[in-house]
């Protein structure tokens, strides 16, 4: 009872957002400051005192949400030139009860940050998709389930870049998965990692 409580909570909280939500203040390029202004701020994130960057919502042990603005680029740790300005920001569910789907993150994107950035997303181009055909196939010959178990998309739009990453189970649900905004010079260096992983 208190799990449908709490994410009934979270979906009034989204709804009242969509309805007063406008542009995000805070998006990767923007100084750790500005960004934990806005986070302290931002209705749907409702972050707990001394969240700073990281705002963790756990109901249950089936259900969590996670929201991460960080000054590393997206993928693999690099070295730093600038530590002072977020490079990426990214929003993630754990959730057994209800699972996960992209339109659940995509409409998480919108609430979260508003219609300018959605529209972004919306409008941006497909760079790169997986599980590849390729990628499958040897999945299966080398009984690696959780290589073809993750399925996302990288894309670059007008202004950010987007990750969007979901982890099926074999039996075809996924519980896990998470939504990357980045900076647009960091798409080179993510879709290599990805494409080699």
């Amino acid at each position: 009872m208190k799990s449908v409580k709490f994410w009934s909570i979270l979906s009034l909280g989204i709804l009242l957002a969509l309805s007063t939500t406008k542009s995000a203040d805070a998006l990767p390029g923007q100084k750790t400051e500005e960004v934990i202004a806005w986070i302290n701020s931002n209705p749907t994130l409702r972050p707990s005192t001394g969240d700073g960057l990281l705002v963790q919502k756990t109901n249950t042990a089936a259900q969590r949400f996670t929201f991460l603005a960080t000054v590393l680029p997206p993928g693999r740790v690099t070295f730093l030139k600038d530590r002072g300005t977020i490079r990426s920001e990214r929003f993630s569910f754990f959730d057994m009860i209800n699972g996960v789907t992209p339109q659940r993150l995509k409409e998480s994107l919108r609430v979260i940050y508003g219609p300018d950035v959605y529209q972004d997303y919306d409008r941006s181009r497909i760079v790169y998709e997986y599980p590849t055909p390729q990628t499958v196939d040897l999945a299966r010959r080398q009984r690696l389930p959780l290589l073809a178990a993750q399925q996302g998309e990288l894309r670059l739009g007008e202004r950010f870049g987007y990750w969007m990453e979901i982890a099926q189970t074999k039996e075809g649900k996924a519980y896990n998965g998470q939504m990357v905004i980045f900076l647009r010079e960091d798409l080179d260096k993510l879709e290599t990692e990805l494409r080699d992983r």
